[in-house]
């Protein structure tokens, strides 16, 4: 029996990767990988480098355009005439916003504030925007209760948090929550990709050789179980054929085409720089003009370059966990859904009857891809990601995406225990729906026909 088994492994395997369209996805997708992942770092870091100019049209006479604070991607610069002529203005300006502040304003409850774009304004810039019209009110209610400028002016600072990731151990190591949630984000998107794709394949296998009649012969040779499994097995084998190549290939060609594309760019400087009011006076009395009132306080930072820390905490991570629990949930997660669409191809006649049967196959497997992104990364240690990570359908998913956060060893065992045990159920039902329905032809299959097929005696 496990002679016929590993023959129908053998192939599946073979068959597959002779064909020229694995060896072209293989050798091309990598190449693809690493353009893709260097335009994407091209792309966020010239976006960082742009800076959004907002102009100011301050009639609240309090004064609060000088308390506004520039900063590398946001810069306030005064709106000259009335409102009216502001609007007009910056109509025809390159600006990225209108701030006016009405007459009247309470500082104790500001409002009327109001910010104009061109278009639909983002939400980065709006909340920029009002980030620092808010500072420009503490600071204001701050004056008043006493403090001076120049108290005011060594009061404000920014901080940089240095996040630091502490094992049960004690040991200490750089944490980037933006490294990490990739890394999340990525192993989500693969365990999906490979389970959806090579479940399909095993479907219209099996769906191809029913209709083509070459299943009758050779079950004759073989049992519908060896044959199910032999099935399953090979594309699996395919399956990590194609990921560790593709994990290979793509690693080396990430080195040579990450460094051409987005070059030797510097992290660019941060200013921060308050921004007086034409004709208020300066520190020495003198009255500043429009155009060198931002210049009179910048102040530099170099901060620390983000790839360099991303790729910091990447080494940091657990990789052994990782790649461990990664090969495990995608064996695990493939060999449940596996044997699910092996039952569906082998039940339909038409490819085209295989979609009511498939929903409700794939339908935990998109929730926890949409959960998983939406929930689980934002608290991966929270009771909708515990539970999602134990439950078998749910967890290849789930649980992929909390390993790069850090997961109890009890959990990670209890939930591979779980999706083995889930596996064997599956595999039951599917081998159950397989042995009658992949000789069953000419007849419209419904859910009660596989619940009979699921109790057949023989």
């Amino acid at each position: 029996m496990a002679s016929k088994f590993l023959l129908v492994a053998e192939r599946e395997y073979l068959t597959r990767v002779r064909k020229k369209a694995f060896l072209v996805l293989t050798l091309a997708v990598p190449l693809l990988i690493a353009a893709f992942g260097a335009i994407v770092v091209k792309m966020a870091m010239s976006d960082n480098d742009t800076t959004d100019v907002v102009e100011v049209r301050d009639d609240s006479g309090l004064n609060l355009s000088n308390r506004l604070v520039n900063s590398s991607q946001l810069r306030f610069e005064p709106a000259k005439g009335t409102l009216a002529e502001a609007k007009k203005g910056f109509q025809k300006a390159k600006h990225d916003g209108l701030l006016y502040l009405p007459a009247g304003l309470n500082v104790d409850n500001p409002v009327g504030v109001q910010f104009y774009g061109k278009g639909n304004i983002s939400l980065k810039k709006q909340v920029a925007v009002q980030n620092a019209v808010n500072k420009a009110f503490s600071e204001l209610k701050m004056q008043k209760s006493g403090l001076s400028q120049e108290q005011l002016d060594r009061l404000r600072s920014k901080v940089e948090l240095q996040t630091i990731s502490l094992d049960d151990t004690g040991k200490e190591a750089s944490s980037n929550a933006l490294a990490t949630s990739a890394t999340s984000y990525v192993l989500a998107i693969l365990i999906y990709f490979f389970i959806f794709v090579y479940g399909v394949q095993i479907m219209r296998g099996v769906g191809e050789e029913k209709s083509s009649r070459i299943m009758e012969v050779m079950l004759s040779s073989v049992k519908p179980f060896d044959l199910m499994m032999g099935k399953i097995m090979g594309i699996a084998a395919v399956g990590l054929t194609q990921f560790l190549l593709w994990g290979l290939l793509s690693a080396g060609a990430s080195s040579v085409i990450m460094p051409l594309l987005v070059g030797k760019d510097k992290p660019k400087t941060e200013v921060a720089a308050a921004t007086p009011a034409p004709g208020t006076p300066a520190a020495d009395g003198e009255p500043q003009s429009a155009a060198g009132k931002f210049d009179q306080s910048l102040q530099q930072t170099t901060p620390m370059n983000p790839t360099a820390k991303m790729l910091d905490t990447l080494g940091n991570l657990p990789l052994g966990t990782i790649l461990f629990g990664f090969i495990v949930y995608f064996l695990g997660g493939y060999l449940l859904y596996g044997a699910l669409f092996g039952a569906v191809g082998a039940a339909v006649d038409d490819q085209t009857d295989t979609q009511q049967f498939m929903f409700p196959i794939t339908l935990p497997l998109i929730l926890s891809y949409i959960v998983g992104l939406s929930v689980i990364l934002r608290n991966p240690d929270g009771p909708v990601a515990f539970w999602m990570s134990m439950i078998p359908f749910t967890s290849p998913i789930a649980m992929v995406i909390r390993l790069p956060f850090g997961v109890p060893a009890w959990q990670l065992a209890l939930s591979i225990v779980l999706l083995i045990l889930g596996f064997i159920g599956t595999v039951w039902v599917a081998a159950r729906i397989y042995r009658v329905g992949v000789l069953m032809y000419g007849k419209k299959v419904t859910y009660k026909e596989l619940g009979k097929w699921m109790f057949y005696k023989g």
